[in-house]
């Protein structure tokens, strides 16, 4: 069980400012794809709208509803997914899904800002809520790709 002081630590002044303040939130008028990814564990879901122009990420907007550390994640992926390729946010996707289960460090820049959400690692039960963004963006990059 998780003491008082891993949960400060885990939900920290950083996280829930992340979690107040998520980049490009709102829906996109017709996006080249749509994608709603749920987690059925804590009944979080985000919805990503994007644009893709020369086969980067041109706009997002993003529909949150999950917990303060879905919240953060999805902040910190609508950053670092501005202007990335597919490769780049599957590479990012592949990390942070390595950093949870603890068979890999921090994902390379732009996704170095998940090392606020390590202390994540040590609860499963809230991987799923901090993976739904980037999974979204990452599904709906490749949906866009094969529409092309």
């Amino acid at each position: 069980m998780a003491s008082d002081t891993d949960l400060i630590k885990l939900y920290s002044a950083r996280i829930l400012a992340l979690a107040a303040d998520i980049p490009h939130l709102g829906r996109l008028d017709a996006p080249d794809a749509t994608v709603t990814r749920r987690s059925p564990l804590c009944g979080s879901s985000v919805t990503v709208d994007i644009k893709v122009r020369d086969g980067k990420l041109s706009a997002l907007g993003q529909d949150v509803k999950a917990c303060a550390l879905g919240q953060a994640a999805a902040a910190i992926t609508a950053t670092a997914s501005d202007g990335a390729s597919i490769e780049v946010i599957t590479k990012g996707r592949d990390q942070l899904k390595a950093m949870l289960k603890g068979k890999g460090g921090v994902p390379d820049a732009p996704f170095d800002g998940f090392e606020v959400l390590t202390p994540a690692v040590e609860y499963k039960n809230r991987h799923a809520s901090i993976l739904l963004s980037i999974e979204a963006i990452a599904e709906a990059m490749e949906a866009a790709h094969t529409d092309a």
